[in-house]
């Protein structure tokens, strides 16, 4: 346990200044004086951010803020519309995870009206879910996080990318993974409508029956799924956990690295399960803390206000509010894959089992704090989501037309829980007796996960920067530490503008501003300075 990589107040609430140029500003350890670098890092996540690093006089981190200034909405302009309308309209909270949103929604509305779905329809949900789960985590794994374990941490930020990737792991590589990809989201289209913003999911049901040709291309789909998965396992297996420095770095306690509490869905046998469950919680040593049902939430999470970002933060209420600080004392919990592995005692599937009990006994036991590892956690989900997409759809309930049960009930309020790609994502509805929402409640992963990945910016900028000197590398490496929650700060703060910017901004003891980089503008200095002229 660390407690001294706590976060400070307020960083001044001030408006952003203009950015003329932009550089990065290393300090000279010897000399003092300034130096100015170009660089222009890509950046990989979903959401709006900036982060701000304060230097004390010897050049190393006082002080480190991750901020997300943007206005939270939509929990607000869903009041007054029609319960029925949520799962069309919360997806479109976010392009990478709508599917995620739909389902939240839609069992909130099963929860809302009282009723069971039949068997076929849980088991089509169950597989889209799981088809969903896996086209996600391939998105992440080889467009996002992945990029900087396959290619290379400090490599040049122009191949730290999917080209970078492909040049990496080969064209071939390349083709399986757009390949996978098109095909999941191809039979994924054929059940739901659309692959973007499904229109399947209802009260008490689904919108359609699955055909027997549709069963008969899922069963070969799900079968390529878990063919894949092992590949990318396979991998992982030789880039990452071939190369001592990488292991190194994943298992580095003084970057990486937070003790916390987890949080994740489980069946009755403490199992992993992203549809349904119960929510269990396993304290910083791996013992269950607590397991409860979706509807008493509000007894066990808190949620937290900053004056510095509109994410708000949550913890477990029990234990209460200690400040930005990990450990048995804390209450500070997170979500996500690693999560999700942490709380279970063993997963549903044989594949992903053999992983799973690899990947503890790689890095030490149960549970697993470093932060990087959330990038294994997801690989191995990968293969158990194309495990339970083979068994869901080669049930004989699968083609079953009984597919919907209709409401009956008046609303009054209704809870929803899924396992969101990046983590549990709750939806809370309360409606008048005609079903128009009178008040909403989104709880996303990328908000519970936000005071851990302010937590662990501190410690990573604590951890690489010293003497004041910044580059390509360091800035890439700190920005790996919220890279590895696959973030969508999109659902965390439901954000009004259509931009995706990261702000990155270091200072110095006088209060200077010697860093102010735009991460999303890939123009070099030399041609915005020509535009200017």
């Amino acid at each position: 346990m660390n407690n001294e990589n706590t976060i400070g107040v307020d960083p001044e609430t001030k408006p952003d200044p203009i950015i003329e140029e932009e550089k990065t500003v290393v300090i000279d350890p010897v000399t003092r004086e300034e130096k100015t670098y170009v660089i222009d890092p890509v950046t990989r996540l979903e959401g709006h951010g900036k982060i701000t690093i304060r230097l004390n006089e010897q050049g190393s981190v006082s002080q480190a803020f991750f901020q997300v200034p943007e206005l939270r909405g939509f929990e607000k302009f869903i009041e007054g519309m029609p319960a029925e309308e949520m799962p069309r309209i919360t997806q479109r909270i976010c392009g990478v995870c709508p599917t995620a949103h739909h389902m939240a929604a839609t069992k909130a509305l099963d929860d809302l009206y009282k009723v069971e779905p039949p068997p076929a329809a849980i088991k089509v949900r169950d597989f889209v879910y799981n088809s969903f789960m896996h086209e996600d985590h391939t998105l992440n794994f080889y467009f996002l996080g992945g990029p900087d374990f396959v290619v290379g941490p400090t490599a040049p930020k122009e191949v730290r990318n999917i080209l970078g990737v492909i040049q990496t792991a080969g064209i071939d590589a390349g083709k399986k993974v757009i390949a996978m990809r098109r095909e999941i989201r191809d039979i994924m289209t054929k059940i739901t409508g659309k692959v973007i913003h499904p229109v399947f999911g209802l009260p008490g049901g689904i919108s359609k029956p699955v055909t027997k040709d549709v069963q008969e291309e899922a069963i070969k789909v799900s079968g390529r799924a878990i063919e894949f998965a092992e590949w990318t396992l396979g991998l992982f297996d030789q880039i990452v956990l071939g190369n001592e420095d990488y292991v190194k770095l994943i298992t580095n306690p003084d970057i990486f690295y937070n003790e916390t509490y987890y949080m994740g869905l489980v069946n009755d046998k403490n199992q992993s399960n992203y549809y349904d469950g119960k929510l269990r919680v396993v304290d910083p040593s791996g013992k269950e803390y607590a397991k409860f049902d979706v509807h008493n939430y509000l007894d066990y999470i808190e949620e937290r206000v900053e004056p510095w970002t509109y994410v708000r933060h949550t913890y477990l209420k029990p234990i209460g509010w200690k400040g930005f600080t990990d450990g048995p004392e804390s209450g500070i919990y997170r979500v996500n894959p690693l999560a999700r592995l942490n709380v279970s005692d063993s997963l549903s599937t044989p594949k992903a089992q053999v992983h799973f009990e690899k990947m503890y006994s790689v890095l030490g036991g149960k549970p697993v704090h470093a932060t990087l590892a959330w990038h294994w956690a997801r690989c191995i989900e990968m293969l158990n989501a194309g495990e339970r997409m083979l068994e869901l759809c080669s049930d004989p309930d699968f083609t079953d037309t009984n597919v919907r049960e209709l409401p009956s009930k008046t609303p009054v309020e209704g809870i929803g829980v899924v396992e969101a790609p990046r983590g549990v994502l709750i939806h809370h509805y309360n409606t008048d007796e005609n079903g128009i929402i009178t008040k909403g409640n989104l709880m996303v992963a990328t908000q519970q996960n936000a005071a851990p990945i302010n937590m662990g910016i501190v410690k990573a900028a604590k951890g690489l920067i010293k003497d004041g000197i910044v580059n390509d590398g360091i800035l890439n490496m700190i920005e790996m530490t919220f890279r590895a929650y696959d973030p969508c700060f999109a659902c965390a703060t439901h954000t009004l503008p259509g931009q995706l910017p990261l702000r990155l901004e270091v200072y110095d003891h006088t209060d200077k501003m010697s860093h102010n980089i735009k991460m999303w503008d890939r123009q070099p200095i030399e041609k915005q300075e020509d535009e200017r002229e």
